[in-house]
């Protein structure tokens, strides 16, 4: 949308609408029509308007999606009916026996049709809309009264802040159904909404932040399920928006009069076009059979789905009737859950392994019985790591329960307590790395192990692809990594610079010219930056910024192999765990070996001290770069900054300053965030630098 010269509040209006129809294009049709950067834009052009007239800010403003502090305790709060659960079948037959049941109640059950949605494996909440806003979100607690969780709920991109929201028009998906409702026949937003939905977290992005807190030695989680009811339940809301929930509507559980739908399908629908994401294998049925056939298809595609299920639902399309068959308990019978079969089975843990990773990091393993799960032969299992196998209590010998869905690596949930006989064992944290026998090392405050051995041979392979690729030694890469090794011509990363031609000549793909042109690019990186070198070496915490911040303070190794945790904390950025990782790498027997090597082939550069800036705009503050900025590099922002008189550093703390954000931002966001740290645009951070 262009600027216009209208007024701050009209613009901001504007803008309100603007941003949230592309968080609905993204977030629920997964089809953008914008890029992050023009979204971006945006979004700090909102917030700047914000900022300078307080007055403009609403409720269903983007900006207020990022989280807040809320109360030490959940507020009660009762729901406008009851939020009911499902009878099961777990079979065809169990199916009709529910439609003989409600026939014989009512006998225009035999003319129904019928809509079969998924049964979402997530965290029920309940939306409350008054003329379009969104005013509450609970959970459903007992059914009865839930928690109120509106703060944590804003911070779900999914969820419409204000309704209906209308797509761009002739772009984007439509939903598939052969009935849509469009928004000109809905008229005006409802004087009164409530909704029901699942929120949930896409296996994709579990699996995605699973990957990124497990290569920073923080703690993993188990499902996606109880992430979200975890995350969800925060007190500080900020921490809920670092988790990627997301949402899924299907009922309403109470609507103003002005809201008139007569069967399931048209629900859906109406949800859909006021703006609530909505399953997308929902299918209408004429009859029994071919509902039941649809849901029989998904016991063997449930993990083409993007989230979780454990089941379909049939319900009865007229709502009327459904209402009218009433209910059974607490279940209601218009409705039945076709459940599939479950991926929980319990089998006995004979061993527990310990892998090593490229960074070093112990895994732990479950070894099995072999067992069937989902048609799978079981035999190995996810522990996760060291500290959940001891807040479970897994012991050698022990009857566990796991789980499998889909491709992920099957995990063990937990002991079953009862089934043990008293000979289970307790198991021991190894003391040793499993694969070098070196001292294993854990840094304060984190959940993983480390094997600081950098010559390990199970982090061999990968440590010279990483040392390689680092220096940019062209050509080569996993495949040259991994017959280097395999054929012992590379034993620690500083065996690269004595490779020869003969060598490269023996193997597998190495002609004349090939073998020169890497030979060539090897002694190429004998050249290269100090800083560059020390990245490469792999030291646990230190990354790009950390490595050029230590080369510039110590201006070599040797300066820098006898520094202490003392010294290197006194840089900037540099915290208690990062100098006890270097400190921990420079001591250890087989690192000092690499650096004799490094230093007899001639690869030891050093780098002039940088002069230290006093005064300037930026005297005394800390910054942290994420994401892409507009027009500066990384390099050239942090230039900018320590021109003057500030630092850059590769963490955000309670020390940072201000964050500088670009596009497509990593977990630094949700930290700074979290901590109340100034964030700013490349805009911002030129203006304060003036």
């Amino acid at each position: 949308m262009p600027k216009s010269s209208k007024t701050p509040a009209a613009r901001a209006e504007a803008l309100r609408k603007e941003l949230n129809k592309h968080l609905h294009r993204y977030h629920v049709l997964s089809a953008p029509v914008i890029s992050d950067a023009e979204y971006d834009a945006l979004f700090r052009e909102l917030q700047a308007l914000e900022a300078q007239h307080p007055e403009l800010l609403t409720p269903d403003s983007p900006t207020q999606r990022v989280g807040s502090f809320v109360s030490e305790k959940f507020e009660k709060v009762r729901h406008p009916a009851p939020i009911l659960s499902l009878s099961n079948a777990f079979n065809a037959d169990g199916v009709r026996a529910w439609f003989d049941r409600i026939l014989r109640l009512d006998d225009r059950v035999e003319t129904a049709d019928f809509v079969v949605e998924p049964k979402i494996d997530g965290l029920t909440v309940v939306l409350h809309y008054e003329n379009g806003l969104f005013v509450k979100g609970a959970t459903r607690g007992d059914g009865e009264v839930g928690e109120l969780i509106t703060p944590n709920l804003k911070t779900v991109r999914a969820l419409p802040l204000r309704i209906p929201i209308k797509p761009a028009e002739g772009s984007g998906k439509k939903p598939r159904s052969s009935a849509t409702i469009s928004l000109s026949k809905i008229g005006p937003p409802p004087s009164s909404l409530v909704v029901r939905g699942e929120a949930v977290i896409y296996t994709q992005d579990f699996e995605k932040m699973n990957a990124e807190l497990a290569a920073k030695g923080e703690r993993t989680y188990v499902n996606p399920r109880n992430t979200a009811s975890g995350a969800l339940r925060q007190l500080d809301s900020k921490l809920t928006a670092a988790r990627p929930i997301s949402l899924l509507c299907y009922s309403i559980v109470e609507r103003s009069k002005d809201v008139v739908i007569e069967t399931q399908w048209d629900l859906l629908n109406y949800l859909r076009a006021m703006g609530f994401p909505v399953a997308e294998v929902a299918r209408r049925f004429k009859t029994l059979d071919e509902a039941i056939a649809y849901c029989e298809s998904y016991t063997t595609q449930r993990d083409e789905l993007a989230y979780e299920v454990d089941g379909m639902v049939i319900k009865i399309n007229d709502l009327r009737l459904a209402a009218e068959l009433g209910f059974v308990g607490k279940d209601p019978r218009g409705a039945i859950a076709f459940k599939f079969p479950a991926r929980e089975v319990s089998t006995t843990l004979t061993d527990i392994i310990v892998n090593v990773g490229r960074t070093g990091v112990l895994t732990p393993n479950a070894v099995l019985e072999p067992v069937e799960v989902g048609g799978v032969t079981v035999r190995q299992a996810t522990l996760h790591n060291f500290d959940y196998i001891a807040e479970k209590d897994i012991r050698l010998g022990d009857r566990v329960l796991i789980k499998r869905a889909g491709e992920v690596i099957p995990y063990v949930i937990g002991p079953v307590v009862e089934a043990r006989t008293g000979k289970e064992r307790k198991y021991k944290i190894p003391t040793a790395c499993p694969s070098c026998g070196e001292k294993i090392e854990r840094v304060e405050g984190e959940v993983a192990y480390y094997c600081v051995n950098n010559a390990c041979p199970a982090q061999l392979t990968r440590s010279v692809e990483h040392f390689a690729a680092v220096l940019d030694i062209e050509g080569f890469g996993e495949k040259v990594a991994v017959q280097l090794v395999t054929e012992g011509l590379v034993k620690n990363v500083a065996d690269i610079f004595s490779i020869t031609n003969n060598q490269l000549l023996e193997l597998e793909g190495f002609a004349e010219k090939k073998a020169q042109k890497l030979l060539d690019s090897i002694q190429a990186a004998k050249s290269r930056p100090l800083a560059q070198l020390i990245s490469a070496l792999g030291i646990h915490g230190v990354g790009e910024v950390a490595a050029r911040d230590l080369a510039e303070h110590f201006g070599s190794l040797d300066a820098l192999a006898a520094a202490t945790a003392e010294d290197l904390q006194a840089i900037g950025g540099v915290g208690p765990n990062v100098s006890q990782g270097v400190v921990d790498w420079f001591a250890h027997k087989s690192n000092k070996a690499i650096l004799k090597k490094l230093k007899a082939a001639n690869v030891w550069p050093t780098a002039a001290p940088k002069p230290k800036i006093t005064g300037g705009a930026f005297a005394d503050k800390t910054f942290v770069i994420t994401g892409t900025l507009p027009t500066l590099s990384r390099d050239e922002a942090k230039a900018y900054i320590e021109e003057r008189g500030g630092k850059v550093t590769d963490s955000v703390s309670k020390k940072t300053d201000y964050l500088l954000l670009g596009e497509s931002p990593g977990s630094k966001l949700a930290k700074a965030q979290s901590l109340g740290v100034a964030i700013i645009d490349e805009a911002t951070l030129k203006k304060l630098g003036r």
